[in-house]
């Protein structure tokens, strides 16, 4: 199925997670659970839209100085979690291209390795865990009918990709899906990735350079396989990782179930 993409003016990524179907042909509810990239540049009626389509909690998986640089616009009476994956941001996407140029302005690969090992740490680091396990505890909360929780990072593609991936994984949706609704982040970045390279462009940046910083502002599905293979070779399986690594237990999966889902 396409991704509900939400009506925001003023963002970017902004998608409901309803709608997809879990092996046993149960369907996420919507107005539930929303993931995307950052909300710092809201607009008075992106907000009132967010109020009004159920937001009650806003989840910000960013890094300290992202937070500090750019912060949310949290809409009146959103409850607001700030659960950093990372001790700083190891994506690269809030980082200006000139200040990168001596890293990767050498090596076409250097943005796509960046990557590749980002998504290694997003499984391993303890940093990482413990935010994790912190989105599983506001998902359990989140019980009310119509109440809507919603997870991002900066672009919405990778801390978040890798959220929702735990979160339909623990739903059980089908490994098919779950790829699917992560490479679509690709359809929804084009406008900010153009005008990220077009500033590359007027700044001197070379074509490795150019390349490098497409890596970092996009999905592939070599970065979640980075992920899923590190998860398979150190933890056994998604749900020896679930269950002994972000300490999810049977009877709360199954809570998340009978909260997100219908049949």
């Amino acid at each position: 199925m396409e991704p509900k993409l939400l009506n925001i003016h003023h963002g970017f990524n902004f998608r409901d997670l309803g709608g997809y179907q879990t092996k046993a042909g149960q369907t996420i509810r919507s107005h539930k659970v929303i993931r995307s990239a950052k909300l710092d540049l809201l607009s008075d009626r992106d907000q009132a839209y967010l109020v009004n389509y159920g937001l009650k909690t806003d989840v910000d998986f960013r890094s300290p100085e992202e937070q500090l640089k750019e912060p949310d616009r949290v809409p009146s009476g959103v409850d607001y979690h700030f659960v950093p994956v990372f001790p700083t941001d190891e994506t690269k996407n809030s980082t200006k291209p000139e200040n990168l140029q001596e890293k990767f302005s050498s090596d076409p690969q250097a943005g796509f390795e960046n990557m590749v090992t980002t998504y290694r740490d997003l499984v391993n680091l303890d940093s990482s865990k413990k935010a994790y396990r912190t989105f599983f505890d506001l998902l359990l909360a989140n019980e009310a009918d119509h109440d809507a929780l919603l997870f991002h990072c900066s672009a919405g593609k990778d801390r978040t990709g890798m959220g929702a991936v735990y979160l339909l994984s623990a739903l059980d949706v089908d490994p098919a899906t779950i790829r699917q609704d992560y490479l679509a982040a690709n359809r929804y970045i084009q406008e900010p990735l153009e005008e990220m390279l077009k500033h590359v462009r007027q700044s001197g940046g070379n074509d490795n350079l150019a390349q490098s910083m497409t890596d970092l502002w996009t999905v592939n599905g070599a970065y979640l396989d980075s992920a899923l293979q590190t998860i398979t070779s150190e933890y056994g399986n998604m749900a020896n990782y679930l269950k002994d690594e972000l300490k999810l237990s049977d009877s709360q999966q199954q809570d998340l179930r009978r909260l997100y889902l219908e049949a």
